[in-house]
């Protein structure tokens, strides 16, 4: 049995909107992370992903598994149980995931800099 994720995994802070590469959508990414190490449940994926909806998550792994990304098994048992994990497609994605994820923190400032730049903006546009 794997290790529960972490409900830290992700820092609360950091909006998935500033990622500067999308996998299938906003939570793709950050989805490919929480599969790293093998199958997870639906309701083990929500707890490092505050914030994002059933509905959303539901989306977000079908985009993922159309994609070729994800798999999605049902677990023969008297329970209904799904798993999801990456194929190989998506265990791919790992080693250029750590780059960017290095890479942003490295750049995290300047990231931060330009989304609240952007933010100001519109709301200049808006009044």
């Amino acid at each position: 049995m794997l290790a529960p994720l972490d409900p830290d995994m992700f820092d609360p802070a950091c909006p998935s909107s500033l990622s500067p590469v999308r996998v299938g959508d906003k939570w793709g990414a950050m989805l490919v992370r929480c599969l790293a190490d093998g199958p997870r449940r639906f309701s083990e994926l929500r707890v490092p992903l505050r914030g994002i909806t059933a509905k959303v998550l539901t989306s977000s792994l079908r985009t993922l598994e159309r994609d070729g990304y994800v798999t999605r098994t049902e677990v023969p048992g008297r329970e209904r149980r799904v798993e999801y994990a990456l194929t190989d497609l998506g265990r791919s994605l790992l080693t250029p995931l750590d780059a960017v994820c290095a890479w942003a923190g490295e750049h995290w400032d300047e990231l931060l800099d330009a989304a609240d730049a952007a933010l100001e903006r519109d709301r200049t546009v808006a009044r």
